[in-house]
């Protein structure tokens, strides 16, 4: 190995995940690198360029990652020494999808692939490295101790689109689907799948995907007798056919088939039904994919007829997660995953109780709030609900009123069984006060922001965050529309939360220790709840709607939206946003740990460097306090 090449060894091995190769191997990988000198300003590549053969590691310098949004250009994050980037070629086939360029004047290793891929069949540790970096976006990990870097990858997009952070893995798929047109007859294709043995049939016209015919749809329209045998096709599938690209990866697949209800997805050139078929993804290459498979738990769910049954599959959802958090899954895949399996337990209580009390007299919503609407609730707290009906005459108020209300009690009394304890606070659909019509909410929420601060505190924010789990999508939309509409221009509403936000006592002293409970059965343990993670919930909310950012409720999606709205500050979102994923991930391994909410961590039980690593996630938090009292011209505090 010549002299240059053993300096690039002694570099490498300082970092992960090259400190997992051994000698040798670093040798191979330090003779074929590239040194490439980067100018300031220089770009190393640029959105839309095709991928190149290499990933890159930081030598010296900065390098920016940036995308472009709005016509801005919205820093993710800047890479140091030892942080890798531009990982992208390894997983994706489409181009890249952000822009990397010199901060200052750097030199960068660029490592080709086809070198650096055969370790990674051989080396488990390196292998979960780049997945686990790939999936959560980060770029490195900065040097000796392995400690994760905040840097951001090409796998992040700022699209409420897409999923939001991708998860690697591979998934196998029948890449030779049987395709057939619109207007051939049932009884035909019905015989070319026996032959094939497939399940599905790709329906196209002009060699696009229209449609998907199932082995399902044969059973249920067929053999029952409501279509006959010869009809075309075209009257039997199911159209649209959901469409995705073909370097999905298994979260994203999950996600869209959870959302959409399906159980196939056409995969083609662009992702669209406008490109060529070039395979079909079915439930059970999922369940191949891995044995865990929330889509299992869902359709088990909708059989599901009691709260014992219920119980059951949430104490294996409480599972996934436990086993998910210990793989290094991302959080942010593990919340995706749980709040659809949560969404469908609250649906599935309630159509429980409308199967015992018959049909709703009229339209209605049941609205999840707090943790549970911002889709944060990975451990096993207590429900936060209301309940919203359609307006009725005066006459018909009071039994339409009266059914909602034994409608709450019945389906809060089933979550209550199968875990998620009651409200302390009463803030649930069974209680009088929470069941109520659309009038009567919207004349709710505008005394709420016209006259903040003369009810409960707490109403003033819970409420903010809801996400609908059952029933009429309009009736939680005319919520938003008042919502928002109150918001503009509302100086004392933003004056109240703001402070609001601010007012929790700040997790670090003046002298960088833990602000820790002073006394009572948690003296000595750090509120990671109350200090650390309402403030940045509080905040996120505050700062989206005063942005008049809707649609939005979780809050790290939140900030990273933030991030494009007010690129001016995207610096500051971002890292908040990180802080809130590592934040939730100490509160959550400490509520497995002990069975319990996780809210408060006993420091003494923390390593070093995880104590460490906690207090820095709380540091963005100071930025983020002066960037609201700016913003806000806070002066006081309620």
């Amino acid at each position: 190995m010549n002299t240059i090449a053993a300096q690039i060894a002694d570099f490498l091995k300082e970092y992960a995940p090259f400190n997992h190769l051994k000698i040798d191997e670093l040798s191979e990988i330090a003779t074929n690198i590239r040194v490439v000198n980067l100018e300031k300003h220089k770009s190393l590549f640029q959105i839309n360029d095709a991928l190149h053969d290499s990933f890159y590691v930081v030598a010296s310098g900065v390098i920016n990652l940036s995308i472009i949004a709005d016509a801005d250009e919205t820093l993710l994050n800047k890479c140091q020494q030892g942080d890798i980037f531009g990982l992208r070629p390894f997983f994706a086939k489409n181009k890249y999808a952000i822009t990397a360029k010199a901060r200052e004047e750097s030199i960068v290793y660029a490592i080709p692939i086809a070198i650096f891929k055969p370790f990674l069949a051989t080396n488990s540790e390196v292998l979960d490295f780049i997945l686990e970096n790939f999936a959560k976006g980060a770029g490195g990990y900065s040097s000796k101790d392995g400690s994760q870097s905040s840097s951001l990858t090409d796998a992040l997009h700022f699209s409420d689109q897409q999923s939001e952070i991708l998860y690697f893995q591979t998934l196998n798929y029948n890449h030779d689907p049987l395709v057939a047109n619109a207007t051939d007859l049932v009884a035909d294709v019905a015989q070319l799948m026996a032959e094939t043995r497939n399940k599905s049939v790709i329906v196209c016209e002009d060699q696009l995907p229209i449609g998907i015919l199932t082995d399902t749809d044969l059973s249920y329209k067929v053999a029952t007798g409501r279509f006959p045998i010869i009809s075309p096709i075209n009257k039997i599938m199911s159209s649209p056919v959901i469409t995705v690209l073909e370097n999905v990866s298994l979260a994203e697949a999950q996600l869209i088939m959870l959302k959409n209800n399906v159980t196939h997805l056409c995969v083609t050139v662009d992702g669209t039904d406008k490109s060529v078929v070039k395979g079909v993804i079915s439930e059970h290459d999922l369940i191949l994919a891995q044995a865990s498979n929330p889509g299992v738990l869902i359709k088990e769910i909708k059989r599901s007829l009691t709260a014992k049954d219920l119980k059951q599959i949430r104490e294996r959802l409480s599972d996934l997660i436990q086993n998910s958090i210990y793989k290094n899954i991302p959080l942010t895949h593990i919340s995706n995953i749980a709040s659809e399996i949560n969404f469908a337990i609250l649906k599935r209580a309630v159509e429980i109780s409308i199967l015992d009390l018959g049909s709703p007299p009229v339209h209605f919503a049941w609205l999840s709030i707090g943790s549970q609407g911002r889709k944060e609730q990975l451990l096993m707290t207590d429900q936060d609900s209301l309940l919203v009906f359609e307006d009725v005459t005066p006459e018909k108020y009071r039994d339409v009123k009266d059914y909602f209300i034994k409608l709450g009690k019945r389906a809060t009394a089933i979550l209550e069984k199968v875990g998620y304890e009651f409200c302390p606070n009463g803030h649930m659909a069974s209680n009088m006060i929470w069941c109520k019509s659309l009038t009567d909410w919207i004349k709710q929420y505008n005394s709420w922001m016209e006259s903040p601060g003369e009810q409960n505190n707490d109403l003033s924010s819970i409420f903010f965050d809801y996400e609908i789990v059952i029933g009429d999508q309009t009736l939680e939309e005319a919520i938003s529309n008042a919502v928002f509409k109150n918001a503009a221009n509302n100086a004392l509403f933003f004056d109240f939360l703001g402070n609001d936000a601010l007012r929790k006592n700040t997790p670090l002293t003046f002298f960088k220790n833990f602000n820790v409970e002073e006394e009572g059965p948690h003296k000595d343990k750090f509120d990671i709840k109350t200090r650390a993670l309402m403030p940045l919930i509080d905040s996120a909310r505050l700062l989206t709607i005063s942005y008049d950012i809707k649609g939005i409720n979780n809050t790290f999606t939140r900030f990273k939206q933030l991030a494009i709205t007010d690129p001016k500050h995207a610096e500051i979102y971002l890292e908040c946003g990180e802080a809130f994923l590592k934040l939730s991930k100490f509160r959550t391994l400490e509520g497995l740990k002990h069975d319990n909410s996780g809210q408060y961590i006993d420091l003494k039980e923390l390593s070093k460097i995880d104590r460490e690593k906690l207090k820095n996630a709380l540091l963005p938090m100071k930025e983020l306090e002066d960037l609201i009292k700016s913003k806000f011209q806070l002066t006081h505090f309620s």
